[in-house]
């Protein structure tokens, strides 16, 4: 019998508790506020991605799974819906999270996976589907972010020096990244740059999509 290729697309979120998610927007909108819109683009993050759910993707069979931590999995399931799969983040830094949920991922036998957070707005699936087309011919896919740091990352197989040592949330994690992957000899593709939304001045980008009321 033939191998059936699954793919898996993670979203790393956090319960949106007053205080205790998006602090950096906190002074601009308060503890509240910030944790309101938290809430608001882990919603908009699955609207946008919703198609990969809903259709049969044009590769795999495709599955999604919330990373979530702040929270129990009863409550991500009543505030988000039964028809995803939830794990809990593992401890420690961002590399350590997401190289554990790599190896999680793996070790279940899913063919290619794909992890994003909520942060970018303008992420959706059409960018989503790039990124395992991309994975055909590449050992890597990065989503460039504007910050210097990416969106998106995607692997066919674990290589643990690229969540190893990283300055995470700096100006430098890409191009690190980008040099640990060279030093490795794998093929990288660069996917096209998007903002976040982790600072004050970044408030702005929600004008566009007029869905935010904070």
């Amino acid at each position: 019998m033939a191998k059936i290729h699954r793919d898996r697309l993670i979203i790393f979120t956090r319960y949106p508790e007053p205080g205790k998610t998006k602090t950096r927007l906190i002074p601009a909108l308060g503890a509240k506020g910030a944790a309101q819109l938290q809430r608001q683009l882990t919603e908009h993050t699955l609207k946008q991605i919703k198609p990969l759910i809903n259709v049969k993707p044009l590769i795999n069979e495709i599955d999604v799974a919330i990373y979530y931590t702040g929270t129990s999995q009863e409550i991500m399931k009543n505030w988000l819906g039964n028809n995803l799969t939830y794990c809990e983040q593992a401890k420690g830094d961002l590399g350590q999270k997401m190289q554990s949920a790599f190896s999680d991922s793996f070790a279940l036998e899913y063919s290619r996976v794909i992890i994003i957070g909520i942060d970018c707005i303008d992420l959706n699936y059409t960018i989503v589907e790039q990124a395992l087309k991309s994975l055909i011919e590449n050992d890597l896919v990065l989503g460039k972010a504007a910050d210097g740091g990416y969106y998106l990352i995607g692997l066919k197989q674990i290589f643990s020096e690229l969540f190893q040592d990283i300055p995470w949330g700096t100006n430098q994690v890409l191009s690190i990244s980008q040099d640990i992957a060279k030093k490795l000899g794998l093929n990288t593709c660069i996917l096209p740059t998007l903002s976040d939304i982790d600072r004050p001045e970044d408030l702005p980008m929600l004008e566009k999509y007029g869905i935010f009321e904070l």
